[in-house]
């Protein structure tokens, strides 16, 4: 089929940015986060490359990347589509609390 690409879901922490150019988790009003899911999408720019990788949003908002699942093609519009990725990635402590939270 024309136009058809590989579509993934990637469930991510909402990230920001400290004076010192790491990205900690953007905590909301009680102090906690949750995670959300996003998608490829046809004009996303950059390539996944691994977890803890990344991606803005097409609000602008930074997300660290914390699990990457498989959708087909014809599921992906349950998934709101991400604007692109970078080459950064979050420092482990960020990973690992994001898979904790996956996992609770």
């Amino acid at each position: 089929m024309k136009g058809k690409y590989e579509v993934n879901q990637y469930i991510g922490v909402p990230l920001e940015t400290d004076d010192s150019g790491n990205y900690p988790i953007k905590m909301d009003e009680s102090g906690d986060f949750k995670l959300h899911s996003w998608r490829t999408g046809k004009h996303t720019k950059g390539k996944f490359k691994k977890v803890g990788q990344i991606f803005i949003t097409e609000n602008n908002l930074m997300v660290g990347i914390i699990k990457a699942i498989p959708v087909a093609f014809k599921d992906r519009h349950d998934y709101t589509p991400l604007q692109r990725f970078t080459s950064e990635y979050v420092s482990d402590d960020v990973l690992e609390a994001g898979k904790k939270k996956l996992k609770s």
